[in-house]
């Protein structure tokens, strides 16, 4: 199914990770064949910046990293009004970084 995004909406990206100590919010957690490290996956919250011409999305982080997702990316959703109530912490977070992020990248010709 295609789903119309449009900047400002929200988005949780399910994101693969390994590593030796999963964090609290890791799912999915699987122990290495040998045991020293754990695969598990961990949900980010994103807030859509701008929908690029060829179909992407550009994504901010409440840390103000920006990353470019295919608008189709199985991992990407939209949360549900029950996860939007309970994430909105979250989301203010990145809506916050997000006016911070647009001021100081207008006009930036670098990474273009």
């Amino acid at each position: 199914m295609h789903i119309n995004w449009k900047p400002g909406d929200w988005a949780v990206y399910r994101k693969s990770k390994s590593g030796a100590n999963p964090g609290r919010r890791a799912a999915q957690v699987v122990a290495s064949p040998k045991g020293e490290t754990y695969g598990y996956v961990v949900d980010k919250f994103w807030v859509v910046d701008e929908v690029l011409p060829d179909g992407h999305l550009r994504l901010v982080t409440a840390k103000g990293k920006v990353h470019t997702i295919e608008a189709d990316d199985p991992n990407l959703r939209r949360p549900s009004l029950l996860q939007r109530f309970l994430w909105r912490e979250r989301f203010a977070m990145v809506e916050a970084s997000r006016g911070d992020y647009s001021n100081r990248t207008r006009g930036n010709a670098i990474g273009v």
